[in-house]
């Protein structure tokens, strides 16, 4: 039996036992002495083979495994396996040890998870890849769908990995923090794992947009002890009522986490007392019958409504139709005694374990005895069924996360076909994802469907609860365009099999006039001639190539160009370019002064995308990908966040830093009380008192009110801010915002 090596003082040794204490006491799921013995086999191998590990903070590397362990342990409840692969999950990829040693002492299960939850490095491949990160994504999402405690493992990684990132250096802070909220946190949410996702959320905005962070939090306890007591006073008589029916409940006062709460202000344009469910009240019901489940959700419901009047509009029913991932309640919005909207969550306790621990409650109440296969059963067959897509269509590693995000990120709606059978799609899913979503045939001859009796367009888009009966004609082809219309990568790579296929039947066709083509031009009906023209108009192929031949799309004239570089070169820069969205190429120094400083050097290839219009005086960040002029974004961009996740390595921490002779485009978003003359005022004061240049101003009455866009060209961020504040004071405006620069 291994001990505790002498590389670790007296102290950290104690403190090594005292963590491994902890992790047996919080391990509460079924366990004999075997198990004890071989959880405590793994504890010391890992301490062994990291002996020599430092984390930046100087605390020996082991008590990051243990840590992962413990999360695993206590904060999702887990078992023997996944605690010996939490122990083990780094030391094939950071010490000697290997795979085949793994599987030899631990079996091929834990083994296989290991694997799965390794990273991806340079030497794994041949060549090198577009994205690293996104390989080893991939590499975990298809170890995932082969056994769901590869992410288990790999989120507890990420959950302490979060936890201790203060010691990361700024740029790595990014990265991980980018990666977190565009893959680690919606998956913990796919699997219930609620407490994980808004904690992993809450830490990710503290690094990507701390002043943002901090702000909310300390406005959320500013208000803490008043919403707290009018939650509580909204609660009490109801709970009283329930309790003199003999229905036994708990209630709650639920504070919604930080990122949620900005995530709304951001969405809807508030301030944080505008947003009425910042605090949520919840009532959990006693219930030891699964099948009175539903009667006392709604009779508690009943219950509230004796008392308040609900937004009917605003009613979520997860108890009729459960979330995939098991989640289930009434959500309900009342007003309460004061004209206050109160967000209210009605559930049973059996209901609130899975809310809140997700996957191990899952399992726990599982009916072993059940034909229809559960939320997770599915969401688990959709993840094997996007691997074998991917795997059969050869598509890269970015595109993969790309599908893989779309279908199973979002959240979910429920309809129902003509003769009543529920299906499960994602919201935003069109008519068109629904035909594909039935047979590929179905869908690739789809013209319109009748939503509830109601014809519809194939693109039109589905809500809960509607009977969609598609209509077909036999003259109907897939068309690229539908693209467009389509929400999931399921049906997206079912049309372009179908477009695939209806483009083979041009080929005889396309070929025979496209050497027609070459033979008038004297250039040779070659390969590369082919791929070259190919390429020029993005084709994928070259029965693609053919097919645009023969439906004369590409014509005598295209094949001519094709063959002069000069025009080649222009065509391919022009699409690099403009396909990205930039505003310009780059910007032009003047004097030595005008430029973006990146970790200390000046550098002039760069660019300023729209997505998040940022300006000097803004936090930003550098993306430097190869072949491509440096991108500055703001950190929370949304694109900057999907481009850090994807090409870490690539991120530099910039500032804009611009003399007096450049100017930037912003725009403000103003909300006033509708008053003749407000215009010349608001006018007035952009160009006579602060003398700036106004790109447009658009005006819209609603109502009693005016809503004005003002776009105008600002040096710096100060400038801006300036304006913000004299606008502010003028006595008819309620709201002034900066649009563009949260996205």
């Amino acid at each position: 039996m291994m001990t505790l090596p002498d590389t670790y003082s007296h102290d950290e040794k104690m403190e090594l036992e005292r963590q491994f204490d902890a992790l047996l006491r919080c391990w509460k799921s079924r366990k004999n002495e075997q198990d004890v013995a071989l959880v405590t086999e793994a504890f010391l191998l890992a301490a062994n083979a990291h002996k020599d590990a430092r984390r930046r903070s100087g605390e020996p590397y082991m008590y990051h495994p243990l840590a992962v362990a413990t999360i695993i342990a206590g904060e999702m409840g887990m078992g023997r396996t996944s605690i010996i692969c939490a122990l083990l999950h780094d030391v094939v990829e950071d010490t000697d040890y290997t795979l085949d040693y793994i599987r030899e002492h631990f079996g091929e299960n834990v083994a296989k998870i290991v694997d799965g939850v390794t990273k991806l490095t340079n030497e794994d491949f041949n060549e090198s890849v577009k994205s690293l990160q996104a390989e080893t994504f991939r590499k975990i999402i298809m170890s995932m769908s082969y056994d769901i405690r590869v992410i288990l493992v790999k989120l507890a990684d990420r959950l302490h990995n979060m936890r201790t990132l203060s010691a990361m250096p700024h740029h790595k802070q990014l990265k991980i923090a980018s990666e977190t909220t565009q893959i680690y946190a919606p998956i913990a949410y796919r699997l219930g794992l609620y407490k994980v996702k808004i904690e992993l959320d809450d830490l990710s905005l503290k690094y990507i947009n701390p002043s943002v962070f901090e702000s909310v939090q300390k406005q959320l306890a500013d208000i803490r002890d008043k919403k707290i007591k009018e939650l509580e006073a909204f609660l009490s008589p109801v709970k009283a009522e329930l309790e003199r029916r003999g229905i036994k409940v708990r209630t709650m006062a639920i504070e919604r986490n930080v990122s949620s709460v900005w995530e709304r202000m951001v969405k809807f344009g508030m301030s944080l007392e505008e947003v009425y469910d910042a605090y949520v009240a919840r009532i959990i019901i006693d219930c030891q019958d699964v099948e009175d489940e539903k009667v006392r959700c709604w009779e508690t419901f009943a219950v509230f409504t004796k008392y308040y009047y609900p937004d009917i509009k605003k009613m979520r029913d997860w108890v009729s139709f459960p979330k995939t991932n098991g989640y289930s309640s009434i959500h309900a919005v009342f007003m309460n005694k004061n004209g206050n909207w109160i967000e209210t969550q009605i559930r049973t306790e059996r209901m609130d374990e899975i809310a809140e621990n997700g996957f191990a409650a899952y399992w726990k109440y599982r009916d072993q005895n059940a034909t229809e296969e559960s939320g997770l059963d599915l969401w688990m067959k959709f993840v094997r069924n996007l691997v074998q897509q991917a795997e059969d269509n050869h598509v890269s590693a970015i595109e993969f996360i790309d599908s893989f995000k779309l279908d199973l990120f979002n959240d979910e709606i429920f309809v129902f076909t003509p003769k009543g059978d529920k299906i499960t799609l994602p919201k935003g899913s069109t008519v068109l994802d629904f035909a594909y979503n039935i047979h590929t045939d179905i869908g690739n001859h789809c013209v319109g469907a009748n939503i509830n009796k109601k014809l519809s367009p194939i693109q039109t888009e589905l809500k809960m609860g509607d009977q969609v009966d598609v209509i077909t004609s036999e003259f109907q082809e897939p068309q690229e365009k539908w693209f467009d219309y389509l929400a999931t990568s399921s049906a997206k790579s079912r049309l372009k099999n179908g477009i695939k296929d209806f483009r083979k039947t041009f080929k005889d066709k396309g070929k025979a006039m496209l050497k027609e083509y070459f033979d008038n031009a004297k250039v040779d009906f070659s390969k590369t001639n082919r791929n070259a023209l190919a390429e020029k108009f993005n084709l994928a192929t070259r029965n693609d190539l053919y097919y645009y031949v023969a439906i004369n799309k590409i014509g005598q004239q295209d094949v001519d160009s094709c063959l002069k570089k000069d025009a080649a070169s222009w065509s391919e820069y022009l699409v690099k370019y403009l396909t990205l969205g930039f505003v310009r190429p780059s910007m032009e120094r003047k004097n030595g002064k005008n430029e973006t400083q990146t970790e200390g050097n000046n550098v002039s290839g760069y660019v300023i995308p729209t997505c998040c219009n940022p300006i000097p005086g803004d936090d930003v960040v550098a993306i430097q990908l190869p072949g491509q002029p440096i991108q500055i974004h703001h950190p929370d961009c949304a694109e900057a966040q999907k481009l850090m996740s994807r090409h870490g390595e690539s991120i530099v921490k910039a500032h804009l830093q611009f003399g007096d002779d450049f100017a930037f485009l912003a725009t403000l978003k103003i909300l006033a009380v509708n008053k003749m003359g407000f215009g010349s005022v608001l006018f007035d004061i952009i160009t006579k008192q602060e003398k700036l240049d106004m790109q447009s101003m658009e005006m819209k009455i609603e109502g009693g009110m005016v809503v004005a866009m003002v776009s105008v060209y600002v040096n710096n961020l100060k400038t801006l801010e300036n304006l913000i504040d004299k606008i502010k004071k003028i006595d008819l405006v309620k709201k002034v915002e900066r649009v563009g620069k949260k996205v």
